[in-house]
């Protein structure tokens, strides 16, 4: 792999255009690491730089970065400043964002926004400024007509006074679903579920959450509107995730989803580790140590795939199966049986003995025709389910 190259990470931008619009704020510094994130995604990147940017950072790093052209002034055929499929400043001056309100063309990035604009093309913003410019009055007018004419605006975290720039993973994921936003709504459950015994202690299956988390944040990429409902992790949310819901208790997980089925959910991913034993009565309070043998007690819980069966009819429903110490034959047959009996349009299958090894696949998508695919890694696990959600609508 040669220096300029980048690992792919998704495909949410292949085949898309982006014109990255760069302008003099400090956060400018960035810009090499945005555009080799964008291009991570599939982009295909043309940077344009204000002269203040040039002040910043060099063009001639930004060219290394983006693989692609860097527009610096007037000089040359501007003729191709349309032909981007979407476009992303930043950081975004509020000379620049005013200037874009009111319909200065004095650079060839302000003739590019007012021709995306013209196109109703997408433009996601990323303002870098200090708080007391932020909060002035006119930033929020002019911020406000951005939005009003379709811009996306997206502001970083307060930190030391300053409106900071996300980091360029976060910026990456938000205009990419920005650019692919659709009306998909998805509830993926994830992470494992615990059951108390008292107040302190609790019985609990093992799962990081991280399956639930990856798959999640691709179909965020492509647009779809996600709701993450999760139970203990040892991973953390995504912070571009909109919405996280945490239940680790079983039954409350239950009750969550369905309420979520009230609202005509499109797609459930099932990725969640559901206890299958519950305990029925926890004591209150903590039971004292050093108290001899304790005789817990448990009971079958509720399954989550059955008892929304009837309410999620007519969605796109994907479970997850993990089994030990069968043959593969026998892992699909169970898959199938899981699919048939709960309503499922697949099952993602593995086996416990191949978690985590070179030499095994991620697992098999299993159909409810008893078709199976190996997954080999994780990124053909989304693809998969990608390809589930699309023959399903």
């Amino acid at each position: 792999m040669r220096d300029t190259d980048v690992e792919a990470r998704g495909d949410s931008l292949r085949g898309r255009h982006i014109l990255l619009g760069v302008t003099g704020g400090i956060a400018a510094v960035d810009t090499v690491r945005l555009a080799r994130e964008l291009r991570r995604h599939g982009a295909q990147v043309t940077v344009i730089m204000t002269p203040s940017a040039q002040e910043i950072i060099t063009p001639l790093a930004v060219r290394w970065a983006s693989q692609g052209e860097v527009i610096t002034d007037w000089d040359g055929d501007l003729s191709g400043l349309s032909g981007f499929d979407a476009v992303l400043v930043t950081p975004a001056t509020r000379n620049l964002i005013a200037s874009f309100v009111h319909g200065l063309m004095n650079g060839p990035l302000l003739m590019a926004l007012s021709a995306a604009r013209g196109r109703n093309s997408p433009i996601m913003m990323v303002p870098s400024m200090h708080n007391d410019l932020a909060s002035d009055p006119v930033t929020e007018d002019l911020v406000m007509q951005c939005a009003k004419s379709g811009v996306k605006i997206l502001w970083g975290a307060e930190e030391e006074g300053k409106r900071k720039t996300p980091n360029h993973e976060e910026i990456v994921a938000r205009l990419s679903h920005f650019v692919n936003q659709n009306s998909t709504s998805v509830v993926v459950t994830l992470g494992a579920t615990r059951s108390a015994i008292d107040d302190v202690r609790y019985v609990q299956n093992t799962s990081s959450g991280k399956t639930g988390y990856l798959i999640a944040d691709y179909l965020y990429r492509l647009g779809m509107d996600v709701t993450c409902v999760s139970g203990v992790t040892t991973v953390d949310c995504p912070a571009w995730l909109p919405l996280e819901i945490n239940c680790p208790d079983p039954d409350d997980m239950l009750a969550e989803l369905k309420a979520l089925a009230k609202d005509d959910i499109n797609v459930w991913i099932h990725a969640a580790a559901v206890l299958d034993y519950v305990i029925p009565e926890p004591v209150e309070g903590k039971i004292a140590s050093l108290q001899g043998e304790l005789d817990i007690q448990l009971q079958e819980g509720a399954k989550h795939i059955m008892e929304l069966k009837d309410l999620c009819k007519g969605s796109t429903r994907i479970g997850f199966k993990l089994e030990s110490g069968i043959k593969q034959k026998d892992l699909v047959h169970r898959a199938v049986a899981q699919i048939q009996t709960s309503g499922m349009n697949a099952t993602i299958a593995n086996r416990i003995e191949d978690l985590g090894k070179e030499d095994k696949p991620r697992g098999w998508l299993v159909d409810s025709h008893g078709a199976h695919f190996i997954l080999d890694t994780e990124k053909e696990m989304c693809i998969a389910i990608r390809s589930v959600i699309e023959n399903n609508r």
